[in-house]
């Protein structure tokens, strides 16, 4: 009996959203996460956002077997490394020392965004098949047939994980923080489950926003005005322009989310005399908020905290969303009872001395890592079942 072909395998890749088919993307990323919905790549490239003169030209992946769409990924050649959230500068710097281009790379992530999830869309059938050495085959000769010099997949989640494990590729971890809904049935019943310190704490922060004459104001979707919207655009714009640089993100990028994704979209809005002082935008799949872009113009005593990580706990509690994921960085998050997640990322660098060199340094930062992962462990404000 004549055993059936193994399929042809081939990676190659299309440089705008809007060359693959949307019912193809769909069938592959499903609609529940919205950093995986192609009208969120859709947005980026109509706005702008994603292009070559922002250091963002995109090269979305596609795989097929015997000429049929059987996975994608979202992907940019990258003239820079800004807006990825795992940091490569001082590789690119080291590159630069020894007159050597480190740039182009070839990112496989989602723009700007530090979240873990699917990174590759792949059918049922790719996926039986794909093995890291298949995998790390094909990155590797498209990464050269590009003219990039190395190849980095960000926060992939659990199942990419398994195809990245191949010898020649290094592995990096970071940690975030993140909020988790144990059983709390809302607000009081999160800080209740806390230390009596702590819980004390967050409720004075709590009530100094409120003596400042502070409330707020929730919005969601096309039900976001151009008004609301502007205004949040102001805000968010001032988080870059207070550290000397643009925005990632345009307004046009906002406005075609609220147009094209509006049941993703929430947003948080501070109130001071009838005047909106500052927002915070957010997106939700069906279990996970995602708490994302912020901005104020003045500076208030704990307007940060409250807006973006109590506001955020409560929208998360009120959708019925058993995981908050606040963003990137943030220890001040652990004594607010975000806990620490360790991160992936995966790096395919060509060159055989540098690869050596940056695998070093990542099994030396790992252990850095690890030991802060359980140092934050130990040091979160939940209270033991026998105490207060």
């Amino acid at each position: 009996m004549t055993e059936p072909a193994v399929p042809e395998i081939t990676l190659s890749t299309c440089a705008s959203i809007a060359d693959i088919p949307e019912r193809d993307w769909q069938r592959l990323a499903g609609c529940n996460n919205p950093f995986l919905r192609h009208e969120f790549y859709q947005a980026l490239e109509l706005s702008g956002c994603t292009c070559t003169e922002t250091g963002w030209t995109p090269s979305h992946l596609v795989f097929r077997a015997n000429g049929r769409i059987c996975g994608l990924a979202p992907a940019y050649l990258k003239s820079h490394s800004m807006g990825e959230y795992v940091f490569d500068f001082s590789w690119a710097e080291a590159y630069q020392r020894y007159s050597l281009p480190y740039y182009p790379k070839l990112l496989i992530a989602v723009p700007f965004t530090p979240s873990q999830g699917p990174r590759l869309l792949l059918s049922d059938e790719l996926r039986a098949q794909l093995t890291p050495d298949l995998l790390d085959t094909l990155l590797t000769n498209l990464t050269e047939q590009l003219g990039a010099h190395s190849w980095h997949l960000l926060f992939p989640n659990t199942a990419d994980q398994a195809l990245l494990q191949h010898e020649d590729e290094l592995h990096r971890i970071g940690c975030q923080f993140h909020w988790h809904d144990h059983g709390y049935r809302g607000f009081e019943g999160f800080l209740a489950a806390l230390t009596s310190r702590k819980r004390k704490s967050i409720r004075k922060e709590r009530r100094q926003v409120a003596e400042q004459g502070i409330r707020f104001q929730r919005f969601h979707g096309r039900d976001i005005s151009d008004q609301v919207l502007s205004a949040f655009y102001v805000f968010y714009q001032a988080t870059y322009l207070k550290r000397g640089r643009p925005p990632y993100l345009n307004k046009a990028f906002f406005e075609q989310l609220r147009e094209t994704m509006p049941e993703h979209l929430h947003l948080i809005m501070a109130v001071r005399d009838g005047q909106l002082i500052a927002g915070a935008l957010f997106l939700a799949s069906d279990t996970t908020l995602y708490g994302r872009y912020w901005g104020c113009l003045e500076e208030y005593n704990h307007l940060h905290f409250e807006t973006c990580y109590y506001q955020g706990i409560e929208l998360a509690l009120s959708l019925g969303l058993k995981h908050f994921d606040a963003g990137a960085q943030g220890e001040h998050k652990l004594v607010r009872g975000f806990e620490p997640t360790i991160t992936h990322s995966w790096h395919g660098i060509l060159h055989p001395g540098f690869r050596e060199a940056i695998q070093s340094f990542t099994h030396e930062e790992a252990e850095h890592v690890i030991s802060y992962f359980n140092d934050a462990q130990s040091a979160l404000p939940f209270r033991q079942q026998d105490q207060d």
